[in-house]
């Protein structure tokens, strides 16, 4: 195991990484920004260094003062946490080059799964069902049009090299396809310095259902179960769930099997997610998320599993300390992302000082947060909060948790998404399982 991590992140995630940390007797070091001074995981890790200024790119995302930090404090490894540089395989490439073990996967493998055509291509080659579309980048306006006569209208133009609804368009006729194109190659080499597109068919009403996997370097890929994230807004998720209530049992171990199947023909090993799009009772790859997911906590409430000790043990080199038939399932698990952001305003971020912070409790309520009462929510970052999780036997009775959960929660000092999700849980059709990517489209908020 190894002695000393440095944690090349921020806020709740950070703080995830150092309590399994804490546990497993491995020292960390926390790095932050100016901005980030307070912060939690900076006050609860081993040692910490100020890497930079307020922007990202002068902290966060600045690879030579990482390594550095890393260097300097004697980091036998690095875990990237979620967001800023987790899926960056110039990053990990260069932790391997300096001799610092990446918690992850390897550099090639990211880069790979990274190219959203690749992954694609590799998956088909391991017959793993995928949304039929372009075989790789479309080159330029005139093949794309050739492309989606093929497929079938509509079209979703995706950008090649990111997600998070970036570079992402839809198409329902070949002159929307033309004037898209341009804006969402604009997009997508803004956002990722790629300006790589492909098309795929675009399906309607799908659910969006992941499975989360973790394999060792001993060829051992395991899943533990599948997540339900359809409710998002602007692809962003704000609602999971686990188990999906949607689907059949049967569609649900096609599933499974299909993205063990998937890990196994890339030869993974660490933690990761793949991530399908369900419609009726068809099934379709989407992407595979190289890092843990802000979700992950839904799976560890419904399995009893650690992930993030996993992730380091494996990264150490250790065999997994499970098999498939450990895996037991328990219950149901719902997590919202609390966001200090106006759902009346349009979602506007709103930063600024938590006045009053009171956090829910009870029997099945777990809240990950690196916010306290007098914390200074930054303009710099992420706006999240706090992740609420409930676990209970059923649903309904999760769902039930959760409306108390977020009834007790109280932020004072700065707007909050708090009311937006009870409104959420208390809909309808949520209550009967009834949800797809597009569940918020026609969702009614009357919150002001």
């Amino acid at each position: 195991m190894f002695k000393k991590i440095l944690i090349a992140n921020r806020g709740e995630i950070a703080l995830r990484i150092i309590r399994a940390c804490r546990e497993l007797g491995v020292e960390t070091v926390a790095v932050h920004s100016e901005a980030d001074t307070e912060s939690l995981h900076v006050k609860f890790a081993d040692h910490s260094v100020c890497i930079g200024k307020n922007p990202t790119s002068e902290s966060y995302l600045n690879v030579n003062r990482l390594i550095a930090a890393a260097e300097v404090t004697g980091s036998e490894a690095l875990h990237p946490g979620y967001g800023f540089l987790a899926e960056n395989p110039e990053f990990a490439e260069v932790c391997e080059s300096c001799d610092i073990r990446w918690i992850g996967p390897s550099s090639g493998l990211i880069s790979q799964m990274g190219n959203k055509s690749l992954a694609k291509q590799m998956m088909h080659e391991a017959r793993i069902p995928v949304i039929p579309g372009s075989d790789g980048p479309v080159e330029g306006e005139e093949e794309a049009l050739q492309q989606a006569e093929e497929i079938g209208y509509p079209v979703m133009i995706k950008a090649a090299a990111g997600g998070g609804g970036k570079g992402m368009r839809i198409a329902d006729n070949p002159q929307a396809l033309s004037s898209n194109l341009l804006i969402a190659r604009a997009e997508a080499e803004s956002a990722f310095g790629n300006p790589s597109l492909y098309l795929e068919r675009f399906l309607p009403n799908p659910r969006h259902v992941e499975v989360q996997l973790i394999g060792d370097a001993f060829g051992q890929i395991v899943h533990l179960g599948e997540r339900d994230c359809s409710v998002q807004r602007r692809h962003q998720k704000l609602i999971e769930e686990s188990p999906c209530a949607g689907i059949t049992d049967d569609l649900r171990q096609e599933i499974l099997q299909a993205a063990v199947k998937g890990a196994a023909a890339m030869e993974y090993h660490s933690v990761g997610t793949m991530e399908f799009l369900v419609q009726n009772d068809e099934f379709f790859f989407m992407e595979m998320n190289t890092r843990i997911q802000v979700e992950h906590p839904v799976t560890e409430m419904v399995t009893g599993r650690d992930l993030i000790k996993e992730q380091i043990a494996v990264a150490a080199g250790q065999k997994l300390s499970f098999t498939q038939d450990d895996i037991l399932f328990t219950g149901h698990a719902i997590e919202c992302r609390i966001n200090s952001e106006d759902p009346a305003r349009n979602f506007l971020p709103c930063p600024g000082k938590i006045d009053f912070f009171h956090l829910p409790g009870g029997m099945g309520v777990r809240v990950d947060s690196h916010v306290y009462q007098g914390y200074e929510i930054s303009p710099y970052y992420d706006s999240m909060i706090a992740k609420i999780i409930c676990h209970a036997l059923d649903r309904n009775e999760a769902i039930q948790r959760m409306i108390r959960a977020l009834e007790e929660f109280v932020i004072e000092g700065v707007e909050s998404t708090l009311d937006f999700h009870q409104a959420i849980l208390n809909d309808a059709r949520f209550l009967r399982g009834e949800v797809s990517t597009r569940f918020l489209e026609d969702f009614v908020w009357n919150g002001q």
